[in-house]
């Protein structure tokens, strides 16, 4: 792109009320659609913007604290990225990255999630209002639990996921870990979850709501709901080989568990919160998010899937992914997403849970045949 050509779009940018705050450090790349980036969005100098998929939702920033590179990713309505690089990932409104983000692609944040300093993502679900400390690697998982802001699932900085296994001819890569769940998580009613800092987590792991990890330790086994755990480190001096022999079946169960929960998220996001945003002008950037959001979940599906097959060492079938009717009453009066959650009544979270349960279960009940 001229010089010349790039000065205009940026114009273009700022004539239509995006905060370009020096036009002489931002750069947009020419496949970058300008009716994507919203009024009242802040361009900080240093900005990069990339990718056609690339949305910047109103009100929010890019490069806030150092320069920012964005590619084929949305970042919904005051949302946030300090600085650093982002890449095929999704923020919800609110959501925050810290300075010096990694973040790769099938990273969704979802309202007020967000991360301290150095923190590196990939193929990462936060949900709502979930915080990662700083110098985290957390790729492969997902992770709920809390009730609000000053109520959220905590993981300690100095905290890595643990996401590859050397067994087999290559290793492997079907290690997803849960930090709670989607068919209780979505409903903000659950226990927060702690997990110390300068510590590890050797995956496929399941976490419970509730429950604190303490630090300086590598977690290898999982942890029920509401407990303390501190694992010693192991003192081991074996023969060894690539060769050894694996878990299978536990795997391929818990591979199945967590695609289940990325399914069920999946739902709830078509079937409840797309479904209740006002097909109006005003809307469009919440409706551009959650469309991004649906697609992204899609991928994180079939990445599990394809993981699941290497580690089984064979090409699998179609994935199977049974729908189950959604019992809740759609009100797309009721305001902001949060709100709506906050006001649904003990009926509604138990049909919801149901619901969004089944769902899981549906999934892996419809596949166990082709990994079996």
């Amino acid at each position: 792109m001229t010089p010349s050509l790039q000065d205009a779009r940026l114009r273009q940018l700022s004539d239509k009320g995006v905060n370009v705050v020096d036009p002489r450090q931002t750069f947009l790349d020419d496949d970058v659609d300008l009716d994507r980036v919203f009024p009242e969005a802040i361009l900080f100098p240093g900005t990069r913007l990339a990718g056609r998929k690339t949305l910047v939702g109103p009100r929010a920033k890019i490069g806030s604290e150092g320069p920012a590179t964005v590619i084929e990713s949305v970042i919904g309505e005051s949302a946030e990225i300090a600085s650093g690089y982002v890449t095929g990932s999704v923020l919800l409104t609110k959501a925050r990255i810290g300075a010096n983000g990694h973040v790769r692609e099938g990273t969704l944040l979802e309202e007020e999630a967000s991360t301290a300093h150095a923190v590196g993502l990939k193929q990462t679900v936060l949900m709502s209002f979930v915080t990662l400390g700083s110098l985290i690697n957390c790729c492969d998982c997902l992770v709920s639990g809390g009730r609000s802001r000053s109520n959220h699932t905590e993981v300690g900085s100095g905290f890595i996921h643990f996401n590859f296994t050397p067994w087999g001819e290559s290793g492997d890569k079907a290690t997803a870990s849960l930090f709670g769940g989607v068919p209780d998580g979505v409903f903000l009613r659950e226990e927060r979850i702690f997990i110390g800092g300068s510590s590890g987590m050797v995956g496929p792991t399941r976490i419970g709501f509730g429950s604190f990890t303490t630090a300086g330790q590598v977690i290898r086994s999982d942890v029920a709901t509401k407990r303390i755990r501190s694992e010693s480190q192991r003192e081991v001096d074996a023969p060894w080989g690539f060769a050894a022999p694996r878990k299978a079946a536990d795997r391929v169960e818990r591979n199945l568990e967590y695609i289940g929960h990325l399914v069920a998220l999946q739902a709830w996001y078509r079937r409840m919160r797309k479904a209740r945003v006002p097909d109006d002008d005003v809307s469009l950037p919440q409706r551009l998010t959650l469309d991004a959001a649906i697609a992204l979940l899609d991928g994180n599906i079939a990445e599990r899937w394809v993981r699941l097959g290497q580690f089984l060492g064979q090409p699998l079938p179609p994935i199977k992914l049974p729908a189950i009717d959604c019992p809740l009453q759609l009100n797309s009066d009721s305001g902001p997403h949060i709100s709506w959650v906050k006001n649904l009544s003990p009926e509604e979270i138990a049909s919801g849970r149901r619901w969004l349960q089944d769902t899981v279960d549906a999934v892996v009940i419809a596949n166990r045949p082709s990994v079996g």
